[in-house]
């Protein structure tokens, strides 16, 4: 399906992708994983106590007794505490992320909901509230070793092993939440994830044969919001088994309401509608699974933001980018524009509209140009990325950047009287002023 080989999409991808985006899946899953370990907990200590009772072992049973008495006290702690606990940790992180948010951008939020330590922590912290609980049940007022039917013996360990894992997983939060509020490991985050994205992306050219006509047209059904993803691999499969192609009308990220059309069908009739269930994801916000300018628009929300009046850090902006560059410079070679999904026979049955390198261009540098023309360290950045990404792009590619070079200087000039500050202005460095 690939031209640069990638993998071939996944059918549960996008469910995959839809659950990493919420932050109560996790929490819960590991709740039903605490009450089945408790079970077989409490399953255990009943198994030791019996066997001890069979073999008349009373005096080992009176050490079990013992040991259970000394640890309940520890139990009864945690139990009453981690409720606390889980309360005020996660009120200061929700007031760090409130902060990151307010300064960079408020996209930064999803990488808190998207975190696997957060996650993690909060579904551990739970799975040891009440796990603790359980095993507060189990504990017996029967102190004869030869009426003790059972003792949280195994519990008791467990529970002790859930305290330390939770101590070391808060470590690891605390760490991971002051790394949000810094704005080196945030762009480097978006980043990554974009980087992922360009990786995903198939570069199928179309078939010798031109695209069939369009014979018909699906419309939206369902509520209005963000096209967030489509499941490729379903979507490929119908049209393989109605022998059409596919056509995907808007762009992901863009924003669909009902009865407007989001798939065009060419060379027969369209699917049955039921084949089409769960193939487009729509939702409030737009998401970087499959959305290659979505790591775009964070970067440059968050440089302009740095260049406002009310911030002024122009610093920031010349980090942001450092990392734009750095994205187009990975993307200045790669076929852009149109991509075509094909079946396993190479036949192509869904064309896809992505940004091509000239929108990849504009996103990057357009805005933060409009805004960088009486900033020197910023227009001095700008201009050493172009000039870097010139010898690269090639000359069927050098026209987006040889246009926003020129722009620059004209708003340079238009901005800095001075012939001394301008020549300053427009002299390239990597650093903005290094």
């Amino acid at each position: 399906m690939s031209d640069r080989g990638s993998r071939p999409p996944r059918t549960l991808s996008p469910l995959r992708e839809n659950l990493r985006e919420t932050f109560w899946f996790a929490p819960a899953l590991t709740l039903v994983c605490a009450c089945v370990l408790w079970f077989a907990a409490s399953a255990l200590d009943e198994r030791i106590v019996s066997y001890l009772r069979e073999e008349r072992a009373y005096d080992e049973i009176q050490e079990l007794v013992k040991v259970a008495e000394d640890t309940k006290q520890i139990v009864v702690t945690v139990s009453s505490a981690m409720m606390t606990f889980i309360g005020v940790v996660f009120s200061i992180s929700l007031v760090a992320v409130q902060m990151a948010s307010g300064q960079l951008t408020p996209r930064v939020v999803r990488i808190f909901v998207r975190s696997r330590i957060s996650k993690l922590t909060l579904s551990v912290f739970l799975a040891t509230f009440v796990f603790s609980l359980l095993v507060l049940s189990s504990y017996e007022s029967e102190t004869d070793p030869r009426r003790v039917t059972s003792l949280p013996f195994v519990q008791s360990v467990l529970t002790a092993l859930l305290v330390g894992l939770s101590l070391l997983l808060f470590i690891a939060y605390v760490s991971s939440t002051l790394r949000l509020m810094q704005i080196g490991p945030v762009l480097d985050h978006i980043t990554r994830d974009t980087f992922r994205v360009l990786g995903r992306m198939p570069a199928g050219r179309p078939g010798p044969e031109p695209l069939p006509g369009e014979t018909g047209q699906i419309l939206y059904e369902g509520r209005a919001g963000v096209l967030r993803d489509v499941n490729v691999a379903r979507l490929v499969r119908a049209a393989r088994r109605q022998g059409v192609v596919l056509r995907l009308i808007p762009r992901l990220g863009d924003f669909v309401v009902p009865g407007t059309p989001v798939l065009a069908v060419h060379g027969g009739a369209a699917p049955a509608r039921h084949a089409l269930r769960y193939t487009v994801s729509v939702g409030v916000e737009r998401t970087l699974h499959q959305d290659l300018a979505f790591g775009l628009r964070q970067l440059s929300d968050i440089a302009l933001r740095a260049l406002s009046a009310a911030v002024n850090d122009p610093t920031t902006a010349v980090q942001c980018l450092d990392r734009i560059v750095q994205f187009l410079a990975a993307a200045v070679r790669l076929p852009l524009g149109t991509v075509h999904h094909r079946d396993r026979t190479g036949a192509v049955r869904l064309v896809q509209d992505v940004p091509g390198w000239e929108d990849l261009v504009d996103l990057g540098f357009e805005e933060v140009r409009r805004c960088a023309a009486g900033v020197p360290q910023v227009t001095r950045r700008l201009l050493a990325g172009i000039d870097d990404l010139l010898p690269p792009a090639g000359p069927d590619r050098r026209g987006p950047l040889v246009r926003h070079r020129t722009l620059l200087v004209q708003a340079v000039e238009h901005a800095v009287p001075d012939a001394d500050e301008r020549q300053f202005s427009l002299l390239p460095d990597r650093q903005g002023i290094g």
